[in-house]
C-alpha cells in the first residue's frame, strides 16, 4: 500500500513549466512591443550585437573550414580548367584596362583645357555579407565592418555592378544596410543620357524599383541607364543604379509609371564596397545622420517642381495650339 501512495503522489505533483512558459511569452510581449512603439531598445540592441560577435565569428567557422577542404580536395583536371579560364579572363580584363587608361588620358587632357583639377577616385572599404535581418516587409543586411574601420551612418554601399544600399545602422564591428529595393528607401538620380531628375524609390521587390511622380512630358525611354544624381548630399554622383525597365502613361494621370531594374544584385552580392565620400562627388554637401528619406527631401522637391513646370508647359502648348485652329 506504501508503494502505491508513492505512485500516485508522483502523478498528482504539478510542474512549474507552464508558469515559466508564461512568464517568458509576457517578457517577449514586452520587449516587441517595446521595440516597436520606441527606441528604449537600441542601446541594448547595440550591446547584444557586440555581444554576439564571438559567436558570428565562432558560426563562421564551419563555412571557412569547408571551402578549405573543397579547395585540399579540388582535383587537378579541375584546377587546370580553372587555371585556363583564369588566364582567358586576365586577357580580356588587359584589353578593357589598355582601353581604359587610353580614356583616362583623354578625360584628364580634356579637363586641363576646361581649367579644371582631375578628381580622384573615392576611397572605399571592402566588407562582407555576414547576415540577413530577419524582419517583415524589409530588405537589410549586415556587413563585418563597424565603427572600428570608422564606417558611418548615410554612407553608400555598392557591389561590381552598381548602387547597393546605404547604410542605417553602425555598431562596433557591425553595421546594418538598407538596401535600395527596400520600400522605405529613396536615392536621387539622373538619365545618364540626358539629365533628367527624379527619385527612385523602393518597392519591396528584389527586382523592381520605381521612379516617383514623372511628368508624361519628361524624356526617359525603356533601356535609359539612371545613376546616382548627387543630390541631397547622401549618395556620390555618378554611380549606376539600374535601366528603366517599362515607362506606362495614363490618360488620366499627369504622371508616368515608371519602373526601373536594379544592377546591384541585391539578393546574391557576398562582398560590397562602402564608399567614403568626399564633398566634391555630391550636390549637397557631406554626410549627415537622420532618416534615410530625409536625404532625398531636395531632390525630391526639385524633381516635383520640374514636373509641374513639364505639365503647365503642355497645357499652355495645347491652350495655343486651339487658339490657332480655332
Amino acid at each position: 500500500m506504501r508503494g502505491s501512495g508513492s505512485i500516485k503522489a508522483l502523478f498528482v505533483r504539478e510542474s512549474g513549466a507552464g508558469y515559466l512558459l508564461a512568464g517568458l511569452l509576457l517578457v517577449s510581449v514586452i520587449f516587441v512591443s517595446l521595440e516597436s512603439t520606441t527606441r528604449l531598445l537600441e542601446p541594448l540592441r547595440g550591446v547584444v550585437a557586440t555581444a554576439a560577435t564571438p559567436l558570428v565569428l565562432v558560426a563562421e567557422i564551419p563555412y571557412l573550414l569547408s571551402q578549405k577542404v573543397e579547395n585540399v580536395v579540388a582535383s587537378q583536371a579541375s584546377l587546370v580548367q580553372q587555371t585556363a579560364e583564369l588566364e582567358r579572363r586576365v586577357l580580356e580584363l588587359s584589353q578593357v584596362s589598355q582601353q581604359f587608361l587610353a580614356l583616362k588620358m583623354e578625360n584628364e587632357r580634356l579637363r586641363e583645357l576646361l581649367g579644371s583639377r582631375a578628381r580622384l577616385p573615392a576611397e572605399v572599404l571592402v566588407a562582407e555579407l555576414v547576415g540577413v535581418v530577419p524582419a517583415p516587409n524589409t530588405h537589410q543586411v549586415i556587413i563585418d565592418k563597424g565603427r572600428d574601420s570608422r564606417v558611418q551612418v548615410g554612407q553608400a554601399v555598392i557591389d561590381e555592378k552598381g548602387l547597393f544600399g546605404q547604410v542605417v545602422e553602425v555598431d562596433a564591428f557591425t553595421s546594418r544596410i538598407l538596401l535600395i529595393s527596400d520600400a522605405d528607401h529613396a536615392v536621387p538620380v539622373q538619365v545618364n543620357r540626358n539629365g533628367v531628375r527624379s527619385i527612385a524609390g523602393g518597392t519591396g521587390e528584389m527586382e523592381r524599383l520605381q521612379l516617383e511622380k514623372v511628368s508624361v512630358t519628361a524624356d526617359i525611354r525603356e533601356g535609359d541607364l539612371l545613376e546616382t544624381s548627387g543630390l541631397g548630399g547622401r549618395f556620390p554622383r555618378g554611380y549606376p543604379v539600374g535601366y528603366v525597365e517599362t515607362v506606362l502613361i495614363e490618360p488620366t494621370s499627369p504622371f508616368a509609371v515608371v519602373t526601373v531594374r536594379p544592377l546591384a544584385a541585391l539578393d546574391r552580392s557576398r562582398h560590397v564596397l562602402v564608399v567614403f565620400s568626399r564633398p566634391e562627388d555630391t550636390d549637397g554637401g557631406v554626410f549627415q545622420e537622420g532618416d534615410p528619406e530625409q536625404a532625398s527631401d531636395e531632390a525630391a522637391s526639385e524633381a516635383e517642381a520640374s514636373a509641374a513646370a513639364d505639365l503647365n508647359s503642355s497645357i499652355e502648348a495645347a491652350a495655343e495650339l486651339s487658339e490657332v485652329e480655332q
